[in-house]
C-alpha cells in the first residue's frame, strides 16, 4: 500500500525534541567530546586489529551497540545543553543575484493536471522544502518567493518588512517572514543553517486561505483580445478575483487583483474567460496557488520545513567557572550527544562533568612528568591507561583505559582497575609515581579516595544519540570552540 509520512510529522518530532529540554520532567542532555588518542589500527587482547581510521580520514561511525559502548571509552568531559541553547533552524540560503529562485507551490510532488508527470519547480525539485522558494539577504531578513517573474533571474535583492506581497524591479514577488535576531545571528547561523522563528506582526496579519499568485499552466488559443477584469476565482473560499490578459488569441498575463479568503482549492475556468468577453478562446488553464495553513507568514517553522534544531554549545577553555573539567592540553576527535546520563549513580544535573579517571600522587617520592598520550602501567596489578592530562602541580594523572592492547587491557585481555600503592610508569616518559595513600583529599576541586577518583560520568548510563568522528581538535586556556549540531528529524 503507497504511504507516506509528512513533513508534519517531522515538524512534530522537531519539536517533540525541543519541548523536552523544558517540560516538567525535562529530559537532560549533555555534548561531550572525546578521543584523545589519534585514530589509527589497533589490537584487541585476542591480537585481533581493528581498523579505525586515521587522523586525516576518520572513519564514519555506525549505528551499532559496540560504537555506543566504546564512546563512554574515551571520553573527555560533558556539558549540559539548556533551552536557550537551542532553535529550529532550516537550510541557510543567501541571495544572490542573477540567481533563478523556484516559486512557492502547493503541489509541488503532485501529478500535473490531464497527465502523469510530477509537478515540480525550475531547480528540479519534487517537495516543497527541496525547492529554493526562501532567501536570507545581507540585511538578515528572511523573504518566501511568491512568484520568480515566470523562472526569471533575480536581480534586485528584497528589501523592508512590509506585511503585504513586495514586488521588486525584477518581477519577482516576496513575502517578508522574519529578521534574524542579534542573537539569532551569533548562536544559530552557520554556513549551512539558519534560526528560524514567527514574527508576530507577519503572523497577525496574515489571511488564511488568501490567493497571491496565479500561473497560466496553458494559454489557450482563438481568442478575442483584451483585458478582463472581475473573474471569481472559484472555489471553497471567497472575494478571490482576478484579471486576464488575452493578447494575440491567448492569454498573456492573469493577476490578482483580490486576494480573497478561506480557499483551500480553487479554479479559474476557460468558460469563466470566455464569459467574460474573451470570445472564442479554447483550451487555457489556469493553475491557482494555494497558500499555507493560516496563509503566508502565518507560522514560519511550518511553511519554511523547520524540521531540524541545532544545538549550540561553548567550550570555554578548561570551564574553569564549572570546576575546569574540560582538559585543554589534550586534543579531541569526538563530538557527542547524551541523554538522561548518570553520575554518582544519580541523575546527571550539573553544568560539566569530566569523564576520565585520575589519581593522585604520593609527594614523596616527587614523582616524575608524564606526557600526554602515553602509555602507563601499574606494578603489581597490571592495570594499563593512557595519559589524557598530567597536573604537576597538583599531581594529579588524568587518564582512560579502552578496550585495546597499551590503552586499557593488560597482559591477560582484562580491562583492570589501577588500586593501592603502587608504582606507576610512563612507558614513553619512563616517570614514575606512587598513587597517594591518605584516606579522603582533595585537590584541583576534585576529592580522591585513596588516591583515586573515577569518572564523574557513570559508564554506560544513559543513550548516545549523536557521534561524530572527524579530524583533531586542539584546544587551549585561552581558546573557545562553538559547536553547532544540527539534527534532522
Amino acid at each position: 500500500m503507497p504511504a507516506i509520512i509528512t513533513n508534519k510529522f517531522r515538524i512534530n518530532n522537531a519539536e517533540q525534541f525541543s519541548e523536552s529540554f523544558s517540560e516538567a520532567s525535562p529530559e537532560v542532555y549533555y555534548l561531550g567530546i572525546g578521543r584523545p588518542q589519534a585514530f589509527a589500527t589497533q589490537t584487541r587482547a585476542d591480537s585481533r586489529t581493528e581498523n579505525q581510521g586515521t587522523d586525516a580520514a576518520a572513519i564514519t561511525p555506525t549505528d551499532s551497540v559496540i560504537d555506543e559502548l566504546y564512546t563512554f571509552d574515551d571520553l573527555l568531559a560533558v556539558k549540559k545543553i539548556t533551552t536557550s541553547d537551542t532553535s529550529f533552524v532550516i537550510p541557510r540560503r543567501n541571495w544572490t543575484t542573477s540567481t533563478v529562485y523556484d516559486y512557492y507551490r502547493h503541489d509541488y510532488g503532485n501529478r500535473i493536471t490531464g497527465t502523469t508527470t510530477t509537478q515540480s519547480a525550475n531547480s528540479g525539485a519534487t517537495t516543497l522544502f527541496d525547492a529554493t522558494f526562501y532567501v536570507l539577504t545581507a540585511a538578515r531578513n528572511v523573504y518566501k518567493v511568491i512568484d520568480n517573474n515566470n523562472n526569471g533571474a533575480s536581480t534586485v535583492e528584497p528589501t523592508g518588512t512590509s506585511t503585504s506581497v513586495l514586488t521588486t524591479g525584477d518581477g519577482y514577488k516576496w513575502k517578508y517572514m522574519y529578521t534574524l535576531s542579534a542573537a539569532q545571528q551569533a548562536n544559530f547561523l552557520s554556513t549551512d543553517f539558519m534560526a528560524v522563528s514567527t514574527d508576530a506582526t507577519v503572523s497577525s496579519a496574515a489571511v488564511d486561505g488568501a490567493i497571491n499568485t496565479v500561473k497560466i499552466k496553458t494559454a489557450g488559443s482563438g481568442g478575442t483580445n483584451g483585458t478582463y477584469t472581475g473573474i471569481t476565482i472559484r472555489g471553497d473560499g471567497t472575494g478571490g478575483t482576478v484579471t486576464v490578459t488575452v493578447s494575440g488569441g491567448v492569454v498573456s498575463a492573469v493577476s490578482v487583483t483580490a486576494a480573497g479568503t478561506g480557499y483551500t482549492f480553487a479554479t479559474i475556468s476557460n468558460a469563466q474567460i470566455v464569459a467574460a468577453g474573451a470570445t472564442g478562446l479554447s483550451g487555457a488553464e489556469i493553475d491557482v496557488i494555494i497558500p499555507p495553513k493560516g496563509g503566508h507568514g502565518f507560522d514560519a517553522k511550518k511553511e519554511l520545513g523547520g524540521f531540524f534544531v541545532m544545538l549550540n554549545v561553548s567550550l570555554e577553555g578548561t570551564e574553569s567557572s564549572n570546576t575546569g573539567d574540560f582538559t585543554t592540553t589534550n586534543d579531541f576527535r569526538k563530538i557527542v550527544l547524551i541523554r538522561n546520563p548518570f553520575s554518582g549513580g544519580s541523575a546527571a544535573s550539573t553544568t560539566t562533568l569530566r569523564a576520565t579517571k585520575a589519581l593522585r600522587f604520593a609527594s614523596s617520592p616527587t614523582p616524575g612528568s608524564f606526557t600526554a598520550d602515553e602509555e602507563i602501567n601499574q606494578a603489581t596489578t597490571g592495570a594499563v591507561g593512557k595519559v589524557v592530562e598530567y597536573d604537576s602541580t597538583n599531581r594529579i594523572l588524568h587518564y582512560i583505559q579502552t578496550r585495546f592492547n597499551d590503552e586499557g587491557v593488560d597482559s591477560n585481555g582484562n580491562r583492570t582497575a589501577f588500586s593501592g600503592a603502587n608504582v606507576i610508569t610512563g612507558q614513553t616518559s619512563g616517570a614514575t609515581g606512587t598513587p597517594s595513600a591518605v584516606a579522603s583529599e582533595t585537590a584541583d576541586e576534585i576529592t580522591f579516595t585513596n588516591g583515586y577518583k573515577d569518572s564523574e560520568l557513570d559508564r554506560h548510563k544513559g543513550d548516545v544519540l549523536y557521534i561524530e568522528n572527524r579530524a583533531p581538535i586542539t584546544r587551549a586556556a585561552d581558546q573557545t570552540e562553538n559547536i553547532k549540531l544540527v539534527i534532522e528529524f
